[in-house]
């Protein structure tokens, strides 16, 4: 079927979502296990984890080459971006409740923990400053500068943007050599991120004492940064993908839209993590 052909494009009935099930199930099962330190739980979570990176690899592979295939039309494409959309706006909405432990914490209730008769039911001594482990957590820690490593990897973030944007420009001129070295970079650029916040968190736990376990503004640093790390990881494995895809001469300068929707995703990660710098690592 031809990208001129009205008709919207009904796939066939697919395996894949028994897969998809199977996966989930051994992994929920595996974790609880794991946490409950039966010895078969890490096995079967991790059997889990296989199937879903099967189930992954295959459907998507399907998709592609439907495609490639010439099965899609505007129409199948209006729908693919009506669903990255709605899929990053889901995703927004996870960050903004990050966010909002965070305001709450550090605007509403940490001050009023330090004000008036509420001070009398806490230790002598505690004052509404941030960073702050909370009322519970006594031990001296030191919280992350923003001008050493955040500051680095917000410049690889930012450049990474720049060289996607630059791939873009030449999927769009037809210009494949151009296209394959910019998302080459971006990758690269997204791996060095990574490295470096590994490393960020080594300093943190060693020399900071800033842990999970350190009270409030340790769980909130780490779940935030965490997160923000889990999405850069998936969102430099798309690339990856883009990029051998673009190797192997897919996509064309009026059909790309596998691209955009990861373009978008990478952006969007690119934006969250300015807000991390300013909001957990600044101020």
């Amino acid at each position: 079927m031809s990208q001129q052909v009205s008709r919207y494009f009904v796939p066939e009935p697919s395996h894949w979502p028994i897969f998809g099930s199977m996966a989930l199930f051994c992994m929920a099962s595996g974790a609880a296990l794991w946490m409950n330190k039966v010895h078969a739980g890490p096995w079967v979570f991790v059997t889990g984890l296989a199937i879903l990176a099967y189930m992954l690899f295959g459907w998507f592979g399907t998709v592609i080459r439907e495609s490639e295939g010439g099965r899609y039309n505007k129409q199948v494409d209006t729908s693919f971006r009506w669903s990255m959309g709605w899929f990053i706006f889901s995703e927004v909405m996870f960050f903004a409740a990050f966010f909002g432990a965070l305001f709450y914490t550090r605007v509403l209730s940490v001050p009023d923990l330090a004000s008036g008769d509420n001070l009398a039911l806490l230790y002598h001594g505690f004052t509404d400053v941030w960073p702050n482990a909370g009322p519970a957590f006594k031990e001296t820690f030191h919280p992350m500068e923003p001008w050493g490593l955040p500051a680095i990897n917000t410049a690889l973030l930012l450049s990474s943007g720049a060289t996607l944007t630059w791939a873009h420009w030449g999927l769009l001129k037809d210009n494949r050599k151009q296209l394959i070295i910019g998302l080459a970079l971006t990758v690269i650029l997204g791996a060095l991120f990574l490295t470096f916040q590994v490393h960020e968190y080594g300093e943190a736990y060693e020399h900071l004492n800033l842990k999970l376990t350190t009270g409030v503004y340790g769980s909130t640093f780490f779940m935030l940064t965490g997160f923000h790390g889990f999405h850069v990881t998936l969102g430099a494995t798309m690339l990856t993908v883009i990029l051998l895809r673009s190797i192997a001469g897919h996509f064309k300068p009026d059909h790309h839209f596998a691209f955009e929707a990861v373009a978008w995703y990478w952006h969007f990660v690119d934006v969250v993590w300015l807000l991390l710098f300013v909001l957990v690592y600044w101020l």
